[in-house]
């Protein structure tokens, strides 16, 4: 899976740059009201970042919300074309595995209920993820081929260099003065988890992770917020590090169904459409619990 999601998205990369070499999406790019800032965020993270979330159950509640907000707030994708906030087609094996036409990750309802909130605002989201991918090796931003190679992933993409040569193709169709970065949220951990040294690893990577964005995104109090996945040392390192490092917040999960902090899965781990719609409304309750504070 993870092959054939880099082959596509090296694909697309390499059209995108033939087609159009030296203005990428720019034409794409809503543009800024007078006086004010696009308001950016940041999405990375693994299969559940990605979603696998049914976009064919949505309700008529559902789209008619999404239909009132999405004049005003746009997904970036793993290198698709920029378009207004939605449900998007998978992949075919995804397609295939899944049996629906249409997923989302908390995207799509983390920006309905930002938008909301900020009904004169406009958004951007620019979301990289890939399925069973580690922040010991891929995502990592102290990368080398020994770390990759205990994950199994030396030959496979360099996620952290990967996300932040996105977001700046994407951000290269703005000013500076024309966008805002608010925030990035993170879900990932689950492939971590299944190996010892990964996991033990996991809250000095998670840190070097928040530190390295933010660097390269040039703010050093940038919000970081993560969704606690995995188990046993990865959990501890997400609390470790939310305890640790200034403005990253982490989202707790229980497994026990009765809890606020449950959220419904399919039976392979993947949070359902119910589960995936709560995370979303979560990320976005997070964060402006935070810009209220």
């Amino acid at each position: 899976m993870k092959l054939f999601s880099s082959q596509i998205a090296a694909l697309v990369v390499l059209i995108s740059v033939l087609v159009c070499p030296s203005t990428g999406w720019a034409d794409a790019l809503q543009q800024p009201e007078p006086g004010k800032k696009i308001k950016v965020f940041i999405l990375a993270g693994q299969s559940n970042m990605e979603g696998r979330a049914d976009g064919e159950k949505l309700t008529a509640q559902d789209r008619h919300r999404l239909g009132k907000v999405q004049g005003k707030i746009q997904l970036a994708f793993n290198d698709s074309p920029i378009a207004p906030l939605d449900a998007v087609r998978p992949p075919q094996e995804i397609a295939e595995i899944y049996k629906c036409d249409l997923i989302f990750g908390p995207e799509l309802f983390f920006g309905m209920s930002l938008s909301e909130a900020w009904p004169d605002e406009k958004i951007l989201l620019i979301k990289r993820a890939e399925g069973a991918t580690s922040l010991h090796g891929a995502w990592n931003p102290d990368w080398s081929t020994d770390k990759a190679a205990i994950m199994g992933e030396e030959n496979d993409p360099k996620l952290y260099d990967d996300l932040t040569r996105y977001i700046k193709q994407v951000l290269s169709g703005y000013k500076k003065e024309e966008y805002e970065i608010c925030a990035m949220l993170w879900v990932q951990g689950e492939t971590d988890a299944g190996n010892s040294v990964a996991a033990s690893q996991y809250g000095k990577n998670l840190e070097r992770l928040v530190n390295g964005i933010r660097s390269d995104l040039g703010d050093e109090k940038l919000p970081f917020i993560l969704f606690q996945v995995g188990h046993g040392k990865v959990v501890e390192g997400m609390k470790r590090t939310a305890k640790k490092v200034p403005n990253v917040t982490r989202i707790p999960q229980s497994q026990n169904p009765v809890s606020l902090d449950f959220y419904q899965k399919m039976e392979n781990g993947h949070y359902n459409f119910e589960g995936m719609k709560k995370l979303g409304n979560r990320f976005a309750e997070v964060f402006l619990n935070l810009t209220h504070n």
